[in-house]
Formats: C-alpha cells, sequence, structure tokens
C-alpha cells in the first residue's frame, strides 16, 4: 500500500463515519419530509447509493475502501491483508460508524446516542442480510477482476438496489448495524436484533468469497487433472 497505517485507518473510520451519517441523516429528513413510507426509503436509499460512489473514490486509493468489517475480514481471508490490519480496520470502522451516527443527531438537534426501538428480527430478515451481504462481496470481488475503476458504481447501484430488494433493506455492514442500534430513527434497529443481522453478514461475505474463488478462477489458473495423474 502506498499509505502508511494510521492514514488507511483514518480513511476506513472518515468513510464509515461519513457513510452513516449519510444513512442515518437521510432517513432523518426524509421523515421530516413526507409521511409516505415508500418515498421516505427512497430518500433515504438515493443519498446512500451516491455517497458510496463518492467515498469509494476519493478513499479507495488511500484504504481500500471497505468501511465494512465484512469486506475487510473476506480480504484478509483472501490473504490480501495482514489479519492485524484487517481487525484494526474493524475497529476504525465500528467506531467511525459510531461517530456518523452521532454527527447525524447532531445535525438535527437530537440526543448523541438513542438505543433504537425497531424490531428487525426472524429468519426472512436474516436471510436477507445474508443475500445482501453475499451480493456485494460477490460484486466486490468480481469488479476488482475485471473492471476496477468501475467499483464505486457498481457498489453504490448495488446498495441502492438491495435496498429495495431485499426484506432488510440491505445493511449488508456489520458496523453499520452497530451504529444503526444508536439511533430511534428511521434507519435504526434494536440493539438486541443488531447480533443475527451481523452474523448473517459475515456468513454471507465469507458464503461469497467460497464461490467466487471458484467462478473468478480462469481454466489456465486450475490444476491440470492430466498432469497431475502423471506426476503420480
Amino acid at each position: 500500500m502506498a499509505f502508511d497505517l494510521p492514514r488507511r485507518l483514518t480513511a476506513e473510520a472518515l468513510g464509515t463515519a461519513l457513510l452513516v451519517a449519510t444513512i442515518v441523516g437521510s432517513g432523518i429528513m426524509a421523515v421530516n419530509l413526507t409521511k409516505d413510507v415508500g418515498l421516505q426509503l427512497l430518500g433515504n436509499t438515493l443519498p446512500t447509493g451516491a455517497m458510496l460512489v463518492v467515498l469509494i473514490t476519493i478513499l479507495g486509493p488511500i484504504s481500500g475502501a471497505h468501511f465494512n468489517p465484512a469486506v475487510s475480514l473476506v480480504f484478509a481471508l483472501k490473504r490480501d491483508m495482514r489479519p492485524r490490519d484487517a481487525a484494526l480496520y474493524m475497529l476504525a470502522q465500528v467506531a467511525g460508524g459510531v461517530a456518523g451516527a452521532i454527527v447525524a443527531h447532531l445535525m438535527f438537534a437530537l440526543p448523541l446516542i438513542a438505543l433504537s426501538e425497531k424490531a428487525r428480527t426472524g429468519g426472512a430478515q436474516w436471510f436477507a442480510e445474508w443475500v445482501a451481504t453475499f451480493g456485494l462481496v460477490a460484486t466486490i470481488l468480481a469488479g476488482v477482476r475485471f473492471e476496477r475503476s468501475a467499483v464505486p458504481w457498481l457498489v453504490g447501484l448495488y446498495i441502492a438496489a438491495a435496498y429495495w430488494f431485499t426484506a432488510s433493506t440491505s445493511f449488508a455492514n456489520p458496523a453499520v448495524a452497530i451504529a444503526r442500534s444508536l439511533t430511534n430513527t428511521f434507519s435504526g434497529i434494536r440493539p438486541i436484533d443488531a447480533p443475527a443481522f451481523i452474523a448473517a453478514q459475515l456468513l454471507g461475505g465469507v458464503c461469497a468469497l467460497a464461490l467466487m474463488n471458484w467462478l473468478l478462477r480462469e481454466e489456465a489458473d486450475a490444476p491440470d487433472p492430466l498432469k497431475a495423474e502423471a506426476r503420480l
């Protein structure tokens, strides 16, 4: 990496903070502007997708723009980053996410921390989070492989779509789930419901890695069974 670890961690914390501030703040603004739940969700979706494009574009060259512990875990399992660095990335992401929720509350004159009372639980919701994170990680891995410069748009568009096709509105991010448990607003999730979401997200990321490791392996990269037999 061209940038040292402190700068990379700062980029991860800053990016996650701005992402969460966008998610929470746009949700509050949407509720203030309309009582139509569909329009509220749309008002939450568009800023989030747009902000992801911006953040990945400007901070990606510094840290890789993970902003997501599930993504950092996947890159650690791929051995593209050291486990220690991945763990520090995750801490920075969680800290940044909490800071982002506080920033959103400050902007709208709300208490700094307000535990969410919004229930998001059940098998369908957990499966939706598995699907959301599986698709996100698959998008990132394929994008990095085939069209790295398009990754900001791919991720922003994927999340914008996943807001609407998943039952959970696509958290797809453990750091975001933790931060959203601290806001009793449109985008919140009860703290008691967050652990199951996080488990589903991490599992979805690992499953995507397993599939994409096979799917993205070109024929020339695969072991030749005839050569293997000859060696035997």
